[in-house]
């Protein structure tokens, strides 16, 4: 019986099994599952029983580059990073080998299908949509695997050099395009003022004439500057015929 209180002890110290609190326990007898193990120390008899712990913490993953085609055959690179957790301890371990290399593998799959549905310009310009259709298609799938899907950023789009250039010079014409709009459109409305002032001056008798003279006083205020009048030739001939009839 002395013999037998020591290797007791062992195998009990050899059965404990620690569950942290941000993990799950899934249990089996046997090779068949028997339950769940909430955290804290558990019992589990060698040979007879296993446990595999899973950690149902939120992780982020970062799925690496994937070349893909868009749908106006624009070929370009794109990762992003998921954001996941398991909720069913029990299916990720049961339902799927390696839950976080499925899920991967996914991921990438998915982005390059998504990628293929869009324009360049509309993957450019509505990043966000293209997150949250990759991101519904992965979750539709790894809800059997136990997995919550709680987010997909696109982290990066690459394009090839000439793809950049066309469209740095793409941008410069647009700016050029509106520089030009805004420009005229200035020139427009300068235009009607003066119309609208030249229809003033001419429809009240003598503001054509306040309008001389008001020149003519803020002209003057500088000594060192010459005055030239446009007479109209009319009246030069007239001052010629009252000579000449002299």
């Amino acid at each position: 019986m002395e013999y037998l209180i020591p290797f007791i002890v062992v195998i009990l110290l050899i059965s404990i099994r620690q569950v942290n609190q941000y993990e799950r326990g899934v249990k089996f007898a046997f090779g068949k599952f028997i339950g769940m193990k909430n955290p804290g120390w558990r019992i589990v008899i060698p040979v007879f029983q296993s446990m595999r712990k899973v950690d149902i913490r939120t992780k982020a993953v970062e799925v690496p580059y994937q070349d893909a085609i868009t749908k106006d055959n624009v070929s370009c690179k794109i990762n992003a990073v998921i954001y996941y957790r398991i909720v069913d301890a029990q299916k990720s371990v049961i339902e799927v080998e390696n839950v976080w290399n499925a899920a991967s593998q996914l991921a990438q799959t998915t982005m390059r299908n998504v990628c293929g549905e869009l324009s360049l310009d509309e993957l450019l310009s509505e990043r966000d949509q293209a997150s949250n259709r990759i991101k519904e298609l992965i979750a539709t799938h790894t809800a059997a695997w136990g997995i919550e899907i709680q987010g997909v950023e696109l982290k990066d789009i690459q394009l090839p050099d000439d793809m950049k250039r066309t469209i740095a010079k793409q941008a410069e014409a647009e700016r050029e395009k509106r520089a030009v709009i805004i420009s005229s459109q200035g020139e427009v409305a300068a235009a009607q003022n003066l119309k609208d002032a030249a229809d003033i001056l001419s429809s009240s008798s003598g503001a054509l004439h306040l309008r001389t003279l008001n020149t003519i006083n803020d002209v003057s205020s500088d000594a060192s500057n010459t005055i030239v009048f446009a007479v109209p030739l009319e009246i030069l001939r007239a001052f010629e015929r009252l000579g000449e009839k002299k």
